[in-house]
């Protein structure tokens, strides 16, 4: 397995991955290819150095974590998960929590005190994911929950 920063070329394999993984979720997704592709696009300038993408023999899952997003919520500089998936073949082999677990580090590196996240308020298997992962609930805002973890007071 191979853990690397995205790169433009990575478009097509993003949006690839992205439909198939949000597969029964569409309406926490994006379901337009054309939409997909800006998403990816607009990930990829809010922190390249965030944006990692997992590989096997192929692609097998993405995560953008921005270290330069101010959280209204939480009033300051946090770092953001704005995305995280992984192939549904792959699942349960702890691949998710290795991608989060680089973006706390990541956070960490550039200062951050706060991770946060917005997940699905039905996507369930995600929330206690996050849970695990040593997130709490802040708050709901219509079909999102927020989610955060301290990383340091």
């Amino acid at each position: 397995m191979n853990i690397r920063k995205v790169m433009p070329s990575d478009i097509g394999s993003f949006v690839k991955l992205y439909s198939l993984s949000y597969r029964g979720l569409e309406e926490y997704a994006y379901t337009q290819k054309k939409d997909i592709e800006l998403y990816f696009r607009w990930l990829l300038k809010r922190d390249p150095e965030g944006f990692i993408i997992v590989e096997s023999d192929e692609p097998i899952a993405f995560m953008a974590c921005d270290t330069n997003w101010f959280s209204v919520i939480e009033g300051e500089d946090v770092g953001e998960i704005h995305e995280l998936f992984v192939h549904p073949d792959y699942r349960g082999r702890g691949i998710g929590r290795t991608l989060v677990e680089k973006a706390v580090d990541y956070a960490e590196e550039r200062n951050r005190r706060i991770m946060g996240l917005w997940v699905g308020v039905k996507n369930f298997s995600a929330k206690e994911f996050y849970r695990k992962m040593g997130f709490t609930e802040r708050a709901s805002l219509g079909k999102w929950t927020r989610m955060i973890k301290i990383l340091k007071d």
